[in-house]
C-alpha cells in the first residue's frame, strides 16, 4: 500500500473533461448567477466562469485518493489556487495532466499538494488530513505577511439550504456534501457546503465590486479556512490597491475564506 510520504510526485495520468453549454450554465447558476446575467446563463453569447476550471480539474484530487494512503472521505479541501491562461471555451474538451506535488507534515495533520495543468488553466489543490501528520516529512513553506489592503466593499449573500445537492452536480460528489453520516464523521452536524462553491460565490461577487467582469478572471489563491453550511450567508469584502485584489468572505464572525488574492484581465 502506497504511504503518505510515498506519494510526493506521483504521476496522476492525463484526463479529459468535455463540457458542454448545459454545463456552463448550471455552474454559473449554482455560484450564484441571477437570470439578468445573460452571457453566463444563456447560450447566445455564453462566458464560462474562470472557477469553473477548479471543478474541471478535481479528478486529479479523486485519483490521489484511490492511491489509498489516506480515506478521501475524511479529507478537507483547505487552499486552492488558480491560473487561467486564456478564456474558457463555451464547450468543448480540455486535456489535463495531474500530479501530486508535494506531501507536508503539519505534526496533527499532513497537506497533500495536487497540481492540475493544462493549456487553458493550471490549478493547486491542497488537501487537509486531520490525525495524519507527525510521519517526520517537510513542514511545508511559510508565507511572509503582506501588507494587507483594507477590504472596503462588502456583499451579502444568502445560500440556498439546497445548494450543496445543486452543487455537486458540476462534479464534486464527495460524500460530505450530501451524506449525514459521512458528515458526522467528520466532526460536521450536516452536509456542508463545498468549499470551491463558496469560492465561485465569492469570486463573482468580487468582480462586480471590483468593476469588472467576472469571466475576466485571471488568477486566484485563497485559503479555504472554515466549512460553510447550506443556507448560511455569506458576506463577501474586497479592496484593491495598485491593481491588487484582496477579497476574504465571512459568515457571521467566523471567516470561511481568507487571505484572498485576485487578478483580472
Amino acid at each position: 500500500m502506497t504511504t503518505l510520504d510515498q506519494l510526493a510526485g506521483t504521476d496522476l495520468g492525463i484526463h479529459v473533461a468535455s463540457y458542454d453549454e448545459t454545463a456552463a450554465i448550471l455552474y454559473a447558476l449554482a455560484v450564484g448567477a441571477a437570470t439578468t446575467d445573460l452571457d453566463l446563463v444563456y447560450e447566445r453569447d455564453l462566458r464560462v466562469l474562470p472557477t469553473y476550471a477548479c471543478a474541471l480539474g478535481l479528478w486529479a484530487v479523486e485519483a490521489a485518493g484511490r492511491l489509498g494512503a489516506y480515506d478521501p472521505t475524511r479529507s478537507l479541501h483547505a487552499s486552492q489556487r488558480l491560473v487561467v491562461h486564456g478564456p474558457m471555451p463555451a464547450s468543448g474538451s480540455i486535456e489535463m495532466a495531474g500530479r501530486i506535488a508535494a506531501v507536508y507534515d503539519k505534526g496533527k495533520a499532513a497537506v497533500v499538494e495536487i497540481e492540475v495543468t493544462s493549456t487553458a488553466f493550471s490549478a493547486t489543490y491542497n488537501i487537509f488530513l486531520p490525525g495524519l501528520g507527525g510521519f517526520g516529512g517537510e513542514r511545508g513553506p511559510s508565507t511572509p505577511p503582506a501588507d494587507p489592503i483594507e477590504l472596503v466593499e462588502e456583499t451579502t449573500f444568502v445560500t440556498s439550504p439546497d445548494l450543496a445537492a445543486l452543487y455537486r452536480l458540476t462534479g464534486d460528489r464527495h460524500p460530505v456534501h450530501i451524506d449525514p453520516d459521512v458528515a458526522a464523521a467528520g466532526g460536521f452536524d450536516r452536509p456542508i457546503l463545498h468549499g470551491l462553491c463558496t469560492l465561485g460565490i465569492a469570486a463573482r461577487i468580487v468582480a462586480d465590486q471590483v468593476g469588472e467582469h467576472p469571466a475576466d478572471l485571471t488568477a486566484l489563491d485563497v485559503r479555504l479556512a472554515a466549512p460553510v453550511l447550506p443556507g448560511d450567508t455569506i458576506v463577501v469584502a474586497s479592496g484593491t490597491r495598485d491593481g491588487h485584489v484582496a477579497f476574504e468572505a465571512r459568515v457571521g464572525d467566523t471567516v470561511v475564506l481568507s487571505g484572498g488574492k485576485a487578478r483580472f484581465a
